[in-house]
């Protein structure tokens, strides 16, 4: 059964009149029990509505987007620097304290330990590397794994960052890549049982990542699994990379949630990728799909070392308006997966009009770097017609910053039709999933964009 929030009191008013007439023809103790079980079937219905997605344009609110070039205190912007200096920290603020906590900047130290798996890989055309790096805060030390893999006998390589769900020997079957011992999600698409990793899912991702195709167009690939720096289930922020940003004690509701901390390891690997030889400081990408898509733009929102990032089927928390209430709602990620965003975030469950921000600002914050935006037709989960509409609300401040023409249409493309303005974006036929497809869009639109 489906309630719509606008039912919700009417259901409440309903349960005062049912506990008045009981409150007349019940004794005491009865009273109480089927007081309360008439209270747990309304409040039952009212949350399955709050949770339930919605895939009908006809039941997407009336909204009014927050102003992008509206500073706090009522000043318009009108040059990319008065954005730069004012509004754009502004924003990043809002964002930290009311949606995925501080983005965590405690002191670190970092160091890298190398080990080449392959001189020879992809029939001699890549070196494929392991890298054991050890974070060090007041708190503490944790490690995580890069798999790194680039062309040989090339310099100043463009690279891939992002992070994978199921552990780096998912992404390849090369047979001496490491095989994570930390927690895993089950998947019975990928073998793994248990929560922890095995031989048995040795390559399953490989689709997820062609590597082959993005070696042989001049491109590296830096990757870890994404639950070495934060397991992905709530247990309170006990584990994962958490305590050596913020102590038990020191956590509030601003504090970092998961998306933080996995956007905070994205910019650990670009510090490698900084250190490294081979790598092209200057055209290190940002990518992620799904949940690792609003990892990507979170991380590149902050890490302004990131010179592109690519967000693919992020949806709700990621590139989709959260306004619309359209597919993944606010409600419906925060009841499901409570530890993704800071605690803050909760109080706009069914309130997404209340929001100070929404996700064109988030977009806009990557800003005058590239962005591309990805969707899938079939995946109205993650409500492509707001990830695109959000990409549109977000062309001002790119207007302000760039002498480069925006290209951007007024309405959304058909599917397989991509846009190659700095402003990318694509609707790809079938569902949620990153493909073959998604990644030879994705290297054409950074061969226009970025200095190779």
């Amino acid at each position: 059964m489906f309630v719509s929030r606008y039912k919700q009191g009417a259901l409440y008013a309903i349960f005062h009149i049912l506990q008045d007439t009981i409150n007349k023809i019940l004794a005491m103790e009865l009273k109480k029990m089927v007081g309360l079980l008439i209270g747990v079937l309304i409040l039952n219905a009212c949350n399955q509505g709050e949770f339930e997605p919605n895939y009908d344009e006809s039941r997407v609110p009336d909204y009014t987007l927050p102003e992008l070039l509206k500073t706090e205190d009522g000043n318009i912007i009108t040059e990319f620097s008065q954005w730069r200096s004012t509004r754009r920290p502004e924003l990043l603020k809002i964002f930290e304290k009311e949606m995925y906590g501080f983005f965590p900047d405690s002191e670190y130290k970092i160091s890298f330990k190398e080990n080449i798996l392959a001189d020879s890989f992809l029939n001699n055309r890549a070196i494929l590397k392991e890298i054991t790096a050890e974070v060090t805060t007041e708190n503490g030390s944790e490690e995580f794994t890069i798999l790194y893999v680039f062309p040989k006998d090339q310099h100043n390589v463009p690279v891939f960052a992002g992070l994978n769900f199921a552990g780096n020997h998912t992404v390849n079957s090369f047979p001496a890549i490491s095989i994570p011992k930390v927690w895993v999600m089950n998947s019975e698409k990928r073998n793994i049982t248990g929560n922890q990793a095995s031989e048995s899912s040795r390559g399953s991702s490989s689709s997820r990542w062609p590597i082959s195709m993005i070696i042989e167009n001049g491109y590296g690939v830096a990757t870890t699994y994404y639950g070495e720096f934060d397991p992905d289930y709530d247990d309170g922020f006990k584990n994962g990379f958490h305590p050596l940003f913020a102590t038990e004690k020191e956590r509030n509701v601003h504090s970092p949630g998961s998306i933080s901390v996995w956007a905070k390891g994205m910019s650990l690997i670009a510090d490698y990728l900084y250190y490294d030889s081979i790598a092209d400081p200057s055209s290190i990408i940002a990518i992620g799909h799904s949940r690792l898509g609003k990892t990507a733009l979170w991380c590149g929102a902050n890490d302004e070392r990131f010179a592109a990032v690519i967000s693919n089927n992020s949806g709700c928390g990621g590139a989709a308006l959260s306004r619309r209430a359209y597919g993944e709602t606010v409600g419906r990620i925060n009841n499901v997966f409570p530890h993704w965003f800071c605690d803050r975030f909760k109080k706009y469950n069914q309130r997404e009009h209340k929001l100070p921000i929404d996700q064109h600002m988030l977009l806009a914050l990557i800003a005058p770097r590239p962005v591309y935006v990805a969707s899938a037709l079939e995946d109205q989960w993650a409500d492509p017609r707001g990830e695109f509409l959000a990409l549109k609300a977000a062309l001002p401040v790119y207007e302000l910053s760039s002498a480069a023409e925006i290209n951007f249409p007024e309405q959304m493309p058909p599917a397989d039709k991509p846009i190659f303005s700095k402003t990318g974006y694509h609707s790809r036929s079938g569902g949620h999933d990153i493909t073959e497809y998604d990644w030879l869009m994705y290297i054409k639109w950074c061969n226009k964009w970025l200095s190779k």
